[in-house]
Protein backbone atom coordinates (compact mmCIF):
# COMPACT_ATOMS: atom_id res chain seq x y z
CA UNK A 1 0.00 0.00 0.00
CA UNK A 2 1.15 3.49 -0.92
CA UNK A 3 -0.48 6.49 0.46
CA UNK A 4 -1.20 10.26 -0.91
CA UNK A 5 -2.22 12.98 -0.42
CA UNK A 6 -5.74 12.00 -1.40
CA UNK A 7 -4.90 8.45 -2.70
CA UNK A 8 -4.28 5.10 -1.34
CA UNK A 9 -2.83 2.57 -3.86
CA UNK A 10 -2.92 -0.71 -3.40
CA UNK A 11 -2.91 -4.24 -5.28
CA UNK A 12 -5.71 -5.33 -7.13
CA UNK A 13 -7.62 -8.27 -6.37
CA UNK A 14 -10.49 -10.51 -7.78
CA UNK A 15 -13.27 -8.23 -5.89
CA UNK A 16 -12.10 -5.38 -8.12
CA UNK A 17 -13.24 -7.14 -11.17
CA UNK A 18 -16.91 -5.28 -11.54
CA UNK A 19 -15.38 -1.64 -10.96
CA UNK A 20 -13.23 -2.68 -13.73
CA UNK A 21 -15.98 -4.29 -15.97
CA UNK A 22 -17.90 -1.12 -15.56
CA UNK A 23 -15.30 1.13 -16.24
CA UNK A 24 -14.27 -0.69 -19.17
CA UNK A 25 -17.60 -0.01 -20.49
CA UNK A 26 -18.53 3.48 -19.98
CA UNK A 27 -17.50 5.45 -23.57
CA UNK A 28 -16.50 8.21 -21.34
CA UNK A 29 -14.38 6.91 -19.43
CA UNK A 30 -12.27 5.15 -22.60
CA UNK A 31 -12.48 7.78 -24.84
CA UNK A 32 -8.92 8.57 -25.00
CA UNK A 33 -7.92 5.05 -23.82
CA UNK A 34 -6.71 1.99 -25.84
CA UNK A 35 -9.43 -0.30 -25.15
CA UNK A 36 -9.95 -3.64 -26.62
CA UNK A 37 -12.73 -5.78 -27.44
CA UNK A 38 -15.87 -5.93 -24.91
CA UNK A 39 -14.90 -8.93 -22.26
CA UNK A 40 -18.09 -10.51 -19.72
CA UNK A 41 -17.39 -10.27 -16.19
CA UNK A 42 -16.35 -13.20 -15.50
CA UNK A 43 -13.17 -12.94 -17.99
CA UNK A 44 -12.33 -9.97 -16.25
CA UNK A 45 -12.52 -11.98 -12.80
CA UNK A 46 -10.63 -14.69 -14.19
CA UNK A 47 -7.47 -12.07 -15.33
CA UNK A 48 -7.36 -10.76 -11.78
CA UNK A 49 -7.48 -13.86 -10.72
CA UNK A 50 -4.59 -15.64 -12.83
CA UNK A 51 -2.43 -12.25 -13.56
CA UNK A 52 1.12 -12.48 -11.96
CA UNK A 53 1.41 -11.19 -8.44
CA UNK A 54 3.23 -7.31 -8.53
CA UNK A 55 6.83 -7.62 -9.67
CA UNK A 56 9.54 -5.11 -10.76
CA UNK A 57 8.65 -5.41 -14.28
CA UNK A 58 4.93 -4.60 -13.92
CA UNK A 59 2.86 -3.11 -11.08
CA UNK A 60 -0.46 -3.12 -11.59
CA UNK A 61 -2.34 -0.55 -8.46
CA UNK A 62 -5.68 0.31 -7.54
CA UNK A 63 -6.45 3.61 -6.71
CA UNK A 64 -9.08 4.37 -3.76
CA UNK A 65 -9.78 7.48 -2.47
CA UNK A 66 -8.71 8.04 0.86
CA UNK A 67 -12.01 9.55 2.52
CA UNK A 68 -13.95 6.59 1.71
CA UNK A 69 -12.06 3.97 0.97
CA UNK A 70 -13.66 3.55 -2.41
CA UNK A 71 -11.60 1.78 -5.66
CA UNK A 72 -11.80 4.83 -8.28
CA UNK A 73 -9.18 3.68 -10.81
CA UNK A 74 -6.25 2.15 -11.69
CA UNK A 75 -2.47 2.78 -12.64
CA UNK A 76 0.58 0.85 -13.73
CA UNK A 77 4.27 1.12 -14.27
CA UNK A 78 4.62 -1.61 -16.83
CA UNK A 79 7.73 -2.85 -18.72
CA UNK A 80 10.19 -1.55 -16.08
CA UNK A 81 13.84 -2.47 -17.10
CA UNK A 82 16.46 -2.28 -14.05
CA UNK A 83 19.17 -1.75 -16.68
CA UNK A 84 18.21 1.21 -18.06
CA UNK A 85 15.96 2.36 -14.63
CA UNK A 86 13.23 2.82 -17.61
CA UNK A 87 9.40 2.06 -17.24
CA UNK A 88 6.18 3.33 -18.83
CA UNK A 89 2.88 4.73 -17.10
CA UNK A 90 -0.81 4.15 -17.67
CA UNK A 91 -3.31 5.19 -15.28
CA UNK A 92 -6.95 6.44 -15.67
CA UNK A 93 -9.97 7.33 -13.01
CA UNK A 94 -13.08 5.03 -13.82
CA UNK A 95 -15.53 7.05 -11.12
CA UNK A 96 -16.21 10.11 -12.98
CA UNK A 97 -17.24 12.14 -9.68
CA UNK A 98 -13.83 11.86 -9.05
CA UNK A 99 -12.29 13.74 -11.97
CA UNK A 100 -11.28 17.50 -11.58
CA UNK A 101 -10.71 16.97 -7.70
CA UNK A 102 -6.94 16.18 -8.00
CA UNK A 103 -7.46 12.76 -7.37
CA UNK A 104 -5.53 12.27 -10.60
CA UNK A 105 -2.81 14.72 -9.77
CA UNK A 106 -2.43 12.87 -6.58
CA UNK A 107 -2.37 9.39 -8.08
CA UNK A 108 0.23 10.96 -10.35
CA UNK A 109 2.81 12.23 -7.88
CA UNK A 110 2.37 9.18 -5.42
CA UNK A 111 2.96 6.56 -8.18
CA UNK A 112 5.93 8.50 -9.54
CA UNK A 113 7.05 8.61 -6.02
CA UNK A 114 7.11 5.31 -5.50
CA UNK A 115 8.69 4.42 -9.27
CA UNK A 116 11.93 6.86 -8.14
CA UNK A 117 11.99 5.96 -4.43
CA UNK A 118 11.21 1.78 -4.50
CA UNK A 119 12.00 0.60 -7.23
CA UNK A 120 14.79 2.92 -8.29
CA UNK A 121 13.91 4.02 -11.39
CA UNK A 122 15.83 6.89 -13.73
CA UNK A 123 12.98 7.51 -15.47
CA UNK A 124 9.10 7.08 -16.71
CA UNK A 125 7.31 7.35 -19.59
CA UNK A 126 3.61 7.82 -20.94
CA UNK A 127 1.97 8.27 -24.11
CA UNK A 128 -1.27 11.01 -23.68
CA UNK A 129 -3.77 11.72 -27.00
CA UNK A 130 -2.68 15.41 -27.77
CA UNK A 131 -6.29 15.93 -27.96
CA UNK A 132 -7.00 14.84 -23.97
CA UNK A 133 -6.36 18.42 -22.55
CA UNK A 134 -7.30 17.18 -18.59
CA UNK A 135 -4.83 14.13 -18.70
CA UNK A 136 -1.98 16.13 -20.17
CA UNK A 137 -2.26 19.26 -17.79
CA UNK A 138 -2.19 16.63 -14.66
CA UNK A 139 1.08 15.00 -16.88
CA UNK A 140 2.78 18.72 -16.68
CA UNK A 141 1.65 19.63 -13.16
CA UNK A 142 3.27 16.85 -11.94
CA UNK A 143 6.97 17.63 -13.91
CA UNK A 144 5.78 15.55 -17.24
CA UNK A 145 7.49 17.09 -20.37
CA UNK A 146 6.56 16.65 -23.69
CA UNK A 147 9.31 14.76 -25.82
CA UNK A 148 7.80 14.10 -28.75
CA UNK A 149 4.95 13.52 -30.93
CA UNK A 150 3.27 10.48 -32.41
CA UNK A 151 1.49 11.61 -35.66
CA UNK A 152 -2.12 9.50 -36.17
CA UNK A 153 -0.89 6.90 -33.60
CA UNK A 154 -4.54 6.72 -32.22
CA UNK A 155 -7.85 6.27 -33.62
CA UNK A 156 -11.34 6.53 -32.18
CA UNK A 157 -14.80 6.93 -34.31
CA UNK A 158 -13.36 7.28 -37.60
CA UNK A 159 -10.72 9.91 -36.68
CA UNK A 160 -7.23 9.79 -36.42
CA UNK A 161 -5.44 11.69 -33.65
CA UNK A 162 -1.60 12.62 -32.43
CA UNK A 163 -0.24 11.61 -29.32
CA UNK A 164 2.32 13.20 -27.17
CA UNK A 165 5.24 10.84 -25.46
CA UNK A 166 5.90 12.23 -22.09
CA UNK A 167 8.64 11.82 -19.90
CA UNK A 168 9.30 12.47 -16.14
CA UNK A 169 13.19 12.51 -14.78
CA UNK A 170 14.43 11.44 -11.66
CA UNK A 171 14.34 14.55 -9.48
CA UNK A 172 11.89 16.10 -12.02
CA UNK A 173 8.83 15.19 -9.86
CA UNK A 174 6.82 18.53 -8.55
CA UNK A 175 5.33 17.67 -5.46
CA UNK A 176 2.08 19.29 -4.49
CA UNK A 177 1.58 22.77 -3.13
CA UNK A 178 2.01 24.27 0.49
CA UNK A 179 -1.60 25.63 1.84
CA UNK A 180 0.73 28.17 3.32
CA UNK A 181 4.08 28.45 1.18
CA UNK A 182 2.09 28.21 -2.10
CA UNK A 183 3.23 26.16 -5.05
CA UNK A 184 5.98 23.63 -4.83
CA UNK A 185 9.05 24.09 -7.78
Amino acid sequence: MVLGDLVKLRAMDPSDAEALWRWNHDPEVMRWMNDDYAQPLGRVRRWLEERPRNAYGEVLLGIEALADTHLIGLVQLREADPETGCAKLDIYLGEKEYWGRGYATDAMRTVCRYGFEKMRLHKISLTVVTENHAAHRVYQKVGFVDEGRLRHAFRRDGQWYDMFTMGLLEGELRQAPDPVRGPAS
